[in-house]
């Protein structure tokens, strides 16, 4: 029994020799994938996302380019490239009928910036500016003279407007049109499928949530060189900005609702909406202000062994500096695949074909089975979001493990970021594959969830259950995501598959879950702490900066995409350290298994990180460890050399 534990233990070796793994799911990934390029091209083809960004008329004809005609109408496929701006014919008294509004709309080159009373101004403004408000096929010279003028030109007094960046429409400036002009918009998307919704909540609110975006990838670069050289006053101030943006944030949330639901101007359906989501919000950041207060209050005095963790993380990161550009390619290969993945998304809003009606108008309709592809390219966002990520865990678990198996700590091997990006795309994609494909099995029973959620917001006890699957779903894919890394780490040593090195790793942790999780813990806090600075400063400057168009976009998109985008950017970038901590405390519970100090199986641990582990847990007297002896630096032995 004794020779088979010790050979079950000498498996736990770092090998120069592999093979490809979970091949079988690599091709299904590639097979996928060859659908998302199907949809694309489909999309590019049938879809015309410019005529949902540009905006477009009652003819066919997007403004701001040149137009092929439709068949039937006779005012389409009109050079419209000097004609940027949609405007409405009778902008006071817009009307939905079937997701369309009721009202002429034209492509002009300006908006009138002044109120037009009479035939004489639109044709004054016509001729001093080049902005035509009439339709297309009647001659300025005959604005005063044709006897259906009135038809053929706007609604009199046309009403001041200004070109706001809201799809390049001309939106008037007096009070009552406005609110009557913004109702209607807002209305007309509520009674949009939820599709069509996210569409037009990204777009509403691209530049903020762009510039935000940005914030947030600064905020966590920061933190990043932070975290690299820490101590223990940096680590004193990242806990007070922390809670200071907490309570200013949550702060800032309750006086936003308080003062948007006293407003007593707020009627529009937008504003109703924007009280709701302000008060979940609220609520929402209330709770996590409690949690964070309340396990800082618990941990306050185990922050001195999360500096002492971060001083060997830094060590070993400083052995291997091109480990902190890890996260920048891995978050440009995101930005690529997200710009890609919303130009299809948009593509896909607008596929549709144009029919022109009795009256020489032209009308959209929606083609049969966008609905399915556009979910079949939701799924891709999730699964190809978390294949990126799931490759940046391998490749830094691939170089912390060359660096540990090393024996010369003060000469480490070569390239071994390089080393380990090459052993995964020679071998190890389809295990990256396989991981992620199950996050994004639980991804989607979460927004189902949400979405019947929502549907069913009436119903107290079924809103309860919701809450409650919900809620577990997201501890389900917590401790995935934790398995996942070590599983990852498992292949970079032994090279076997996904499940073989899942079952590995459950068991090294399942030993060894008593020593490693109290350590671990403190630094997972520390940087739990940095995601929510990211995440709660970028929010706030999400908070004020939407707070400027009260009327005109609705909060839940823009913000919750705001939110969403600083905690992966902050994750992204921040788990440098956490897989570095995880994949350095695997390696250690293998190192102290497989080897006992002797010559002949020295331990690969330097004796900074033996110290503190042995510090931390009490580890000198234990049962289940031999007890370690003085570290010895021995040149034998396995090691995991770069390829």
């Amino acid at each position: 029994d004794s020779g088979d534990s010790i050979s079950e233990l000498q498996e736990w070796r770092p090998v120069n020799y592999r093979q490809c793994t979970d091949t079988l799911w690599l091709l299904l990934f590639c097979l996928f994938w060859a659908g998302l390029m199907f949809i694309s091209g489909y999309a590019v083809v049938a879809g015309a996302a410019e005529r949902l960004v540009l905006g477009y008329d009652s003819f066919g004809n997007i403004c701001g380019r040149k137009n092929t005609p439709v068949e039937g109408a006779n005012l389409s496929g009109l050079d419209m490239t000097n004609k940027k701006y949609v405007f409405f014919l009778n902008s006071c008294s817009l009307e939905i009928q079937s997701l369309n509004i009721s009202s002429l709309s034209l492509c002009v080159s300006s908006c009138p910036q002044e109120q037009l009373n009479s035939l004489e101004d639109l044709q004054s403004f016509a001729r001093n500016n080049g902005s035509f408000l009439c339709v297309y096929n009647l001659n300025v010279s005959n604005y005063t003279l044709n006897p259906k003028a009135a038809q053929l030109c706007p609604t009199l007094p046309v009403p001041p407007s200004k070109s706001f960046p809201l799809f390049n429409r001309c939106v008037p400036q007096n009070p009552e049109c406005y609110s009557t002009y913004v109702s209607v918009l807002i209305s007309m998307v509520n009674e949009m499928d939820v599709f069509h919704r996210i569409l037009s909540g990204i777009l509403a609110g691209r530049d903020t949530v762009i510039g935000l975006s940005a914030l947030a990838l600064a905020f966590s670069l920061i933190l990043v060189l932070a975290f690299r050289f820490i101590h223990t006053l940096l680590i004193h101030t990242l806990i007070a900005l922390v809670v200071f943006g907490l309570l200013f944030n949550s702060g800032v949330l309750w006086w936003l609702h308080y003062d948007y639901r006293n407003d007593p101007s707020t009627e529009l359906e937008t504003e109703k909406e924007n009280v709701k989501f302000l008060l979940g919000y609220a609520i929402f950041s209330t709770i996590v202000t409690v949690v964070v207060l309340s396990l800082i209050f618990v941990l306050r005095k185990r922050l001195q062994f999360a500096v002492q963790l971060f001083h060997i993380l830094a060590k070993i990161i400083g052995r291997i500096p091109f480990l902190l550009f890890q996260p920048l390619w891995t978050f440009l290969i995101l930005i690529v695949f997200w710009v890609f993945w919303v130009a299809v998304l948009l593509s896909l809003g607008t596929a549709g074909t144009a029919q022109s009606t009795s009256g020489g108008q032209v009308e959209y309709r929606a083609l049969s089975g966008i609905c399915y592809m556009a979910w079949y390219h939701f799924v891709g966002l999730i699964w190809t979001s978390e294949f990126i990520l799931a490759c940046q865990q391998m490749v830094i678990a691939g170089a912390v493990v060359t660096c540990y198996f090393n024996r010369n700590k003060n000469n480490p091997p070569p390239h071994p970021v390089l080393s380990s990006i090459s052993v995964l795309f020679c071998y190890h994609l389809g295990t990256a594959v396989k991981g992620s494909f199950l996050i994004t099995i639980l991804r989607i029973p979460r927004i189902v969830l949400l979405y019947l959620y929502n549907i069913l917001n009436q119903k107290k006890n079924a809103k309860c259950l919701f809450s409650c699957g919900f809620c577990w779903v997201c501890c389900q894919e917590s401790c995935l995501r934790y398995f996942n890394q070590h599983a990852y780490t498992t292949t970079a040593i032994n090279g076997t598959n996904f499940c073989t090195s899942a079952k590995d790793a459950a068991c090294i942790l399942a030993r060894n879950s008593g020593n490693l999780a109290s350590i671990s813990c403190f630094g997972a806090f520390l940087l739990f702490l940095g995601k929510v600075f990211v995440v709660c400063f970028t929010v706030f400057g999400g908070l004020m900066a939407f707070n400027y168009h009260r009327e005109l976009q609705a909060w839940v998109v823009p913000l919750l995409l705001v939110g969403f985008f600083a905690y992966l950017m902050s994750h992204s970038f921040l788990s440098v350290f956490e897989v570095t901590a995880d994949a350095m405390f695997l390696c250690f519970a293998i190192d102290m298994e497989t080897n006992d100090g002797t010559a002949e199986k020295p331990y690969f641990v330097d004796r900074e990180l033996l110290t503190f582990v042995s510090q931390s847990n009490k580890l000198t007297e234990r049962q289940n460890y031999r007890s370690p002896r003085p570290f010895q630096d021995n040149e034998d032995g396995t090691e995991l050399q770069p390829m």
